[in-house]
């Protein structure tokens, strides 16, 4: 039998309170990732500004000489969609990016880093023209940024 002691209450009272707040601060630090990831997809404006902005992109694209070869045989409503799926999804909205994975994706096309860069050039136009402010700007090409190993000379 355990003998109860003063001692044994106050560890056993000192072990809860450790507990609580750990499992405190662990859903804060989860509920903090969560709203701002959700004041992401706010402040692009949710679905409508997403689709709006990849319009605006995808329009850019499409007119850049240097960049336009590599979408030359691509579906642009495939490519449309798709990125607005993973846009919403990678800023907290409540789409589930379900497509092909960069790799798959971007195998084989040899992309240099200058054409990387000049993609990241017009998505920034993109949305400068959609109206993104720029704290905004840099949360999304800072969720898009460790993709880029995945897409260069592949």
């Amino acid at each position: 039998m355990i003998k109860i002691t003063t001692k044994l209450i106050a560890n056993l009272i000192r072990f809860s309170v450790i507990t609580s707040l750990t499992c405190l601060l662990f859903a804060c630090s989860s509920h903090t990732e969560n709203a701002e990831q959700n004041n992401l997809y706010q402040a692009l404006g949710q679905q409508q500004g997403i689709e709006r902005l990849v319009s605006i992109f995808v329009k850019k694209l499409g007119q850049d000489k240097q960049i336009f070869p590599y979408f030359a045989k691509s579906s642009v409503s495939h490519f449309k969609q798709g990125f607005i799926s993973h846009l919403c999804d990678v800023s907290g909205g409540p789409c589930q990016y379900e497509g092909d994975n960069m790799v798959d994706i971007h195998t084989g096309m040899n992309i240099n880093e200058a054409d990387f860069n000049r993609v990241v050039e017009l998505l920034v136009e993109a949305m400068e023209e959609a109206g993104i402010n720029y704290p905004t700007q840099n949360k999304v090409l800072a969720k898009f940024a460790p993709l880029r190993g995945q897409v260069i000379k592949i």
